[in-house]
């Protein structure tokens, strides 16, 4: 096989390695790492966060991308020493998740299926063994193919779930003791100062170790009968629905990623920037953010994604692959969404460094000459801090819904890329229609669902850890202490 690296797949290497450098600088700041403490300390917080995790995990393992060796061609009559020996790869680019998750890939129907249903969705016409045509519902080619009697499925399915129930319990309870030994180890390196009790009973170890044995014992019992059945039936052309919505994460996630980190530079400069210094420069950003925000934010991310797809008709032979129109178009939607959605917060940053310029210890720090960047790096940024964190979260939710709104009217990522945008866009169509095809709505509703979910509680922990109002007046102390008791 070849590995093929897509510029997304790049950007999610370098995201990962930020996050990591993040961290280490967070450890060595104590009272930002204690913020964060009590962030994870909470039930709702550390559970959030570990779904979070589980999506992103998903993600990067859909960004592990390679193409498949095709296999050697000798012409009959010519000499196999005399033919090259050049290795001709795949157009078609897999990732490690299409690796895990081949059967469902691979087991296609012919059009609509119902969820774990072993007959098609619609009538055909059909030869019995007289020869005589009749309509009826044909038997599915692999979902339940294993099975002669279709009365025997019940129990089939019963039995298949009670051994991957099994397998993804044995497979945490692993885990859960590989974490246990991490900690006592992690514990026994720290200093002698503190003891065991300390250094790790904020963490709520119950809710991590629920939240891991439900994720791994779901993700077995979809994998184990995703294999022999469509557990979210197929779509249109047959695809199994539930390989789609597991796809469409990986776009989910990056977009509301990148899209999202696209926004601060803007944002905190420009809005910082307008708040400390005033004057010209507070009427120049307040008149960019005003005309831009007096343009309708679709109109314009629209008219941005048709001079994309202008752009990429022009110039097919940039594009060699199918996979890297789409990863161009992708990244045009991130910046683009990047670009028009930076207002909000650059905003909130100006007016909060309106009213900390004016405190007392910034007037001191002018009054004795320190130099502007260092009283914006170490008193106007350390307390925007919260607004940052929780626009950041915020708006990671929003682009996430924004991916969806824009593919479902056509504007958003290509159509060859897996999405719950262009998922929802394919079935609309099929909702009006009597009986209803209802589940891949469903499939990419309930699993977008969940991420923003779990962004949002998380939004609302870091809130209430990195706001000092909130902290200075006591109420977060009395929040932890109420969820502690229950």
């Amino acid at each position: 096989m070849k590995f093929t690296l897509l510029y997304s797949d790049a950007l999610l290497l370098v995201l990962m390695i930020a996050i990591f450098a993040m961290v280490r600088a967070i450890r060595t700041n104590p009272q930002t790492a204690k913020k964060w403490r009590y962030v994870f300390q909470s039930r709702v917080g550390s559970a959030s966060f570990i779904i979070i995790a589980f999506y992103l995990l998903i993600a990067i393992l859909d960004s592990i991308h390679y193409r498949q060796a095709l296999p050697e061609v000798v012409t009959k009559g010519v000499d196999k020493s005399a033919v090259s020996s050049q290795v001709h790869y795949s157009s078609e680019v897999n990732s490690v998740l299409d690796f895990i998750l081949a059967d469902l890939k691979a087991n296609s129907e012919t059009t609509y299926s119902a969820p774990f249903s072993l007959y098609s969705f619609a009538k055909e016409n059909q030869t019995d063994s007289l020869g005589r045509i009749y309509r009826d519902y044909p038997r599915l080619k692999f979902a339940g193919s294993h099975i002669d009697d279709p009365s025997d499925q019940a129990s089939d399915i019963l039995k298949r779930s009670a051994i991957a129930l099994g397998q993804g319990l044995l497979i945490s309870l692993a885990l859960v003791g590989l974490i246990k030994v991490v900690l006592i180890i992690l514990v026994k390196k720290q200093s002698t100062r503190l003891n065991q009790n300390q250094t790790i009973s904020y963490l709520p170890q119950k809710t991590i170790y629920l939240m891991l044995t439900f994720l791994i014992v779901s993700t077995t019992w979809a994998i184990d009968l995703g294999s022999v059945y469509h557990i979210f039936g197929t779509d249109k052309v047959g695809t199994d629905v539930f390989y789609q919505a597991v796809k469409a994460i990986r776009t989910g996630v990056l977009i509301g990623t990148l899209a999202t980190i696209l926004t601060l530079p803007l944002a905190i400069g420009l809005g910082i920037s307008a708040g400390y210094f005033k004057g010209l420069i507070d009427d120049v950003v307040q008149y960019i953010y005003t005309t831009l925000n007096s343009i309708p934010g679709i109109l314009l991310i629209a008219a941005s994604i048709l001079l994309i797809d202008v752009y990429i008709e022009t110039h097919q032979s940039d594009f060699n692959l199918t996979i890297e129109r789409a990863d161009f178009k992708f990244l045009s939607l991130c910046l683009i969404l990047g670009l028009t959605s930076w207002t909000g917060l650059c905003r909130l940053l100006r007016a909060e460094t309106l009213k900390i310029s004016q405190l007392d210890y910034v007037q001191a720090a002018h009054a004795f000459g320190v130099p502007h960047r260092k009283v914006i790096s170490r008193h106007i940024l350390p307390n925007v801090t919260h607004i940052i964190f929780i626009a950041l979260v915020l708006d990671f939710s929003a682009f996430v819904l924004a991916e969806s709104v824009l593919s479902y009217i056509g504007v958003g990522v290509d159509a060859s890329m897996n999405s719950w945008g262009n998922m929802i866009n394919a079935a609309r169509s099929e909702l009006s229609r009597d009986p209803t095809v209802w589940w891949s709505v469903t499939a990419a509703f309930s699993l977008m669902f969940v991420l923003v979910l779990a962004a949002n509680l998380f939004a609302d922990e870091v809130r209430d850890a990195f706001d000092p109002r909130i902290v200075k007046s006591g109420i977060f102390g009395i929040k932890r202490k109420q969820a502690q008791e229950i």
